[in-house]
């Protein structure tokens, strides 16, 4: 146990317990409006450039920039095994600006990507990417790998199961959330929106749930084939349209299972594991409340079910 380590599980630790919290996103959720939400997220970490005049899709992206920031300083308080922990677990950045980059390409506005900074795999390159197959020869040359093709939604599920991939192999207390999303996306992909794998996304799939999963001819067959280490994420879910509810599943699983490895007495890399599930938890809690604060409580009901 060095000093360093002392220093950023302390760091963790400590930005872990300073997250809204669930009692937040639900004050946020049974708001009369979305103005009165952003009010109370002004006392948050998320009042880091948040707009108060702003839509849902505007607080709901200061959030998530607010995580991002989080995120680098987190990072920066590590010894290089916990930064690149940060770095992996942080790799939905990076992933949804290479998808709008993509779309930009394709003639649509680009919103500004996510800052990155040190949480960037091969970001500064693939921005300058000026077509979809420059882009696929990036992520091929770097440790993403190539996705197999070169269309937006092959791109974000490959780079997601590449990245899914190299957290089981890299972090063994992120393992198991890996390979339960790993299930929740393979269930979307090919059971609910039936699009086919490429052959890297399928082999890193594989990696994950097994070759007699991916090898399922319905939902069903899907979820009996899949090892318990994936199984659990669609504990409950009959249908390919519920979805949505097994994700709320995973967020809360790995929510809980992010404070446990923060209440250890270690000072290793699964303390700042935990917090960066935590924080991310709590970024998803409140976007949701966002949202429903933006209906004006009509999803109330459906944000109660996503906190379970």
């Amino acid at each position: 146990m060095g000093a360093r380590w002392v220093a950023g599980v302390i760091r963790a630790r400590a930005m872990a317990a300073g997250r809204a919290g669930p009692e937040t996103a639900r004050q946020l959720a049974t708001s009369p409006g979305l103005p009165d939400a952003l009010r109370a997220l002004a006392g948050t970490p998320y009042r880091r450039g948040l707009d108060m005049e702003a839509g849902a899709a505007e607080a709901q992206r200061a959030v998530s920039d607010a995580l991002v920031w989080q995120l680098r300083v987190l990072a920066g308080w590590q010894p290089r095994p916990g930064s690149a922990a940060v770095r992996l677990l942080a790799s939905a950045f990076e992933i949804a600006n290479t998808r709008d980059r993509l779309r930009s390409l394709a003639g649509a506005p680009q919103p500004e990507p996510y800052r990155l900074g040190a949480l960037s795999t091969a970001w500064p390159r693939l921005s300058r990417a000026v077509s979809a197959a420059e882009t696929r020869v990036v992520l091929a040359t770097s440790l993403w790998g190539d996705p197999g093709a070169d269309s937006p939604a092959a791109v974000v599920t490959g780079m997601r199961l590449s990245a899914a991939a190299r957290t089981s192999a890299n972090l063994p207390s992120a393992a198991r959330w890996a390979a339960g999303e790993a299930a929740l996306l393979v269930a979307r992909e090919v059971h609910l929106t039936h699009r086919r794998l490429t052959e890297p996304a399928a082999r890193n799939a594989a990696s994950l749930l097994g070759t007699a999963a991916l090898q399922a001819s319905s939902f069903d067959d899907f979820r009996a084939r899949l090892p318990a280490t994936a199984r659990w994420a669609l504990d409950g879910t009959e249908r390919p349209q519920d979805l949505w509810r097994a994700e709320a599943h995973w967020w809360a699983e790995v929510d809980r299972e992010g404070l446990l490895m923060l209440r250890g007495t270690r000072f290793d890399v699964s303390s700042v594991v935990g917090a960066v599930a935590v924080l991310q938890a709590d970024a998803w809690r409140i976007r949701a409340g966002l949202g429903c604060a933006a209906h004006v409580g009509r999803a109330l009901e459906a944000f109660d079910e996503l906190l379970g």
